[in-house]
């Protein structure tokens, strides 16, 4: 995976980092490529060995459906990728929190299909707005503006990442995240990944107090 480069992003991504008193926000998107090369083919190779790069895996219900995709992997399993959409996922997550976090170990069923672009736009849309407010109202247009010019939203199948508390390497302070993917599969052969976390900022502690 190659992180592209996007200047509409980097701009919108110097916005979407913000204290808000008692959270630190961290939020950014970023576009790559799908097309593998060097290290990516022999961790594709590694991968198949598993399976068939177009055999299917089993996803968790969207977030959308009411139910609570990936945790703990319990509930049941609604609709399918192909290994090779998988693949492309994890990859995504380890170039972006590359070196600190490794996901090669992430199962499919941490993963969902989101089938709503709306509902997808309603829920970042409302998670940023009650976390940073105003600073967020005037940023809403222009930050889909750009992922939809960079990615065609229209055209896109999308997946988000829910692990479960227990197995998230990067939300487990956090006071809530999410973590969406774009994916064009042809022919820009693309994901655009926006994440964002809500990380509690620690209180100070009283002279006098150990």
């Amino acid at each position: 995976m190659k992180l592209l480069e996007n200047s509409s992003f980097e701009a919108i991504n110097s916005q979407l980092t913000v204290e808000t008193g008692d959270a630190h926000i961290i939020g950014r998107i970023e576009s790559y490529s799908c097309k593998l090369a060097g290290i990516d083919k022999q961790l594709f190779k590694q991968f198949c060995q598993e399976g068939q790069p177009h055999a299917l895996e089993a996803l968790s219900p969207p977030q959308s459906s009411g139910l609570s995709p990936g945790r703990h992997g319990e509930g049941p399993l609604s609709d399918t990728c192909s290994r090779k959409t998988l693949f492309y996922l994890i990859a995504t997550l380890n170039e972006a929190f590359r070196p600190d976090y490794d996901f090669s170990a992430a199962k499919s069923h941490e993963f969902s299909r989101e089938p709503s672009l709306n509902w997808v736009v309603n829920a970042v849309n409302c998670s940023l707005f009650s976390a940073v407010l105003e600073d967020f109202k005037g940023l809403t247009p222009l930050l889909w503006d750009a992922v939809d010019e960079e990615i065609y939203l229209a055209e896109c199948d999308i997946y988000s990442y829910n692990p479960g508390l227990d197995s998230d390497p990067v939300g487990a302070d956090g006071l809530w995240s999410f973590n969406y993917f774009f994916y064009h599969k042809a022919p820009l052969k693309r994901i655009v990944f926006f994440t964002c976390r809500s990380i509690r900022i620690p209180g100070d502690v009283p002279e006098g107090i150990p």
